[in-house]
């Protein structure tokens, strides 16, 4: 979401919302220090217990919204993007490819530099960690849910996706069966869907306007009863995701040179405007425009290829936002003290994969989804309440990731041979020989 959509209006002018959370850091540094800033008095302590209220109620509101807000985006998604057969098995090929790496990077990072052991941090009513072992024959049982709503209930994020790839895919079936038969009936569930995940998307972003109050009531609890110690974690966790995310580049940048006839500086620098532009705006739907301008006049892609990497593969493409909740959920795990083995990692990585399908047009997608990914692995989601702090600027970082992604992919689907002036389009010549 763009920041004019969340923006709060004040005199006549909007404040973009990383500009707010700025403000509200600033404001509950001085509030922390003014209660104590880590020894506080008993009547202080209990005011500082008190801030942290707004940040759980924001979480509780993440979570209870993550579930209807995944499905709903899986089901639209398969809904209304066109994807043609043979060059949508080979996009959805790439997609798979670059979001693995992309988790497998931020794992690799978050394990070498161990940014959670710089300094223990304990929330108070966060919970005990579940330490959940890994069975791999458990995790097919548990991946059919009993009844159709219980993943819902549950916020298990495998049960969800295989119901909402099972139904995406049905409904997407029946709808091509109709269109062939000339029959409109799909059109009333299609609309209602997407009435519904409007409304959720509505819904969260209210959710979201009320971040830096929730960023307030945290940072000023935890200056005010830890100290400024907690945050020499977050300091290395910011560092070591901008490290993983600059891996990510560099993987890029390796396949497009590898795997399409453009050249990294080209990619670069066709790209440059759609980096700018989802760094500022904070969001990869609101770059499609300028991505798929990019890539048709500055790198000089064919526009069958732009199309399914730009506009068709932002609806699916999340890499930047699964490396981040990947290496989120190991950097807690650190920090709690809780080491996990490979085959929770592994855990980890399918439910990353799992939840970043179909979650690129949400707002704030990663603390979204990334309820649904601790979850999974048995941390406590209170402690994300910490991860909102940084979240505002890792979030920008993490969109220049997609829209790079996207781009990506399109390089790749473009081949290593380039359009030349009189060479037709091979899809849009395929798709006028199949009118």
């Amino acid at each position: 979401m763009s920041d004019h959509e969340q923006g709060l209006r004040l005199f006549g002018k909007t404040i973009p919302l990383y500009l707010q959370i700025l403000v509200a850091l600033v404001l509950a540094v001085v509030l922390g220090i003014a209660l104590g800033a880590g020894n506080p008095s008993p009547q202080s302590a209990e005011i500082a217990k008190d801030l942290a209220l707004p940040c759980t109620l924001v979480l509780k509101a993440l979570r209870a919204l993550a579930t209807p807000l995944i499905l709903l985006a899986v089901l639209h998604a398969f809904l209304t993007t066109n994807i043609p057969g043979r060059s949508g098995r080979r996009l959805a090929i790439l997609l798979v490819t670059n979001t693995t790496a992309a988790i497998l990077i931020g794992l690799l990072v978050a394990n070498v530099l161990r940014p959670g052991t710089w300094e223990k941090i304990n929330l108070a009513g966060s919970g005990e960690a579940i330490n959940k072992q890994f069975d791999p024959w458990g995790l097919v049982d548990s991946g059919v849910p009993d009844a159709v709503l219980k993943p819902l209930v549950d916020n298990n994020v495998i049960q969800l996706i295989v119901l909402a790839l099972s139904f995406g895919i049905v409904l997407r079936a029946i709808k091509a069966q109709q269109i062939e038969e000339g029959k409109t009936g799909y059109q009333a569930l299609e609309h209602v869907i997407t009435i519904l995940f409007e409304a959720v998307v509505r819904i969260l972003s209210w959710v979201i306007m009320l971040v830096p109050i929730a960023v307030f009531g945290i940072v000023g609890s935890t200056v005010a009863l830890k100290g400024f110690s907690p945050f020499k974690a977050l300091a290395a966790f910011v560092i070591a995701v901008v490290l993983a995310l600059s891996l990510q580049t560099c993987y890029y940048l390796i396949r497009v040179h590898f795997g399409s006839w453009v050249s990294p500086r080209l990619f670069l620098t066709g790209g440059i405007d759609a980096f700018l532009t989802a760094f500022s705006t904070d969001s990869s739907v609101a770059t499609m425009p300028v991505t798929f301008r990019g890539l048709l006049e500055k790198v000089g892609l064919r526009e069958s290829s732009a199309s399914l990497g730009a506009l068709v593969g932002s609806n699916f493409n999340n890499d930047g936002t699964a490396l981040y909740e990947a290496m989120s959920a190991l950097f807690i795990a650190q920090v709690i003290g809780l080491n996990l083995n490979l085959e929770q990692q592994f855990v980890v990585i399918l439910t990353s994969i799992f939840a970043s399908v179909g979650a690129a047009g949400i707002p704030e997608a990663g603390l979204v989804t990334m309820t649904l990914v601790f979850t999974a692995v048995g941390l406590p989601t209170q402690y994300i309440a910490l991860l909102i702090t940084v979240d505002w600027f890792l979030d920008r970082c993490r969109t220049v990731i997609n829209v790079m992604g996207d781009m990506t992919v399109s390089c790749l689907l473009d081949g290593k041979e380039p359009k030349s002036e009189r060479e037709p389009d091979l899809e849009e010549a395929f798709a006028s020989e199949v009118d």
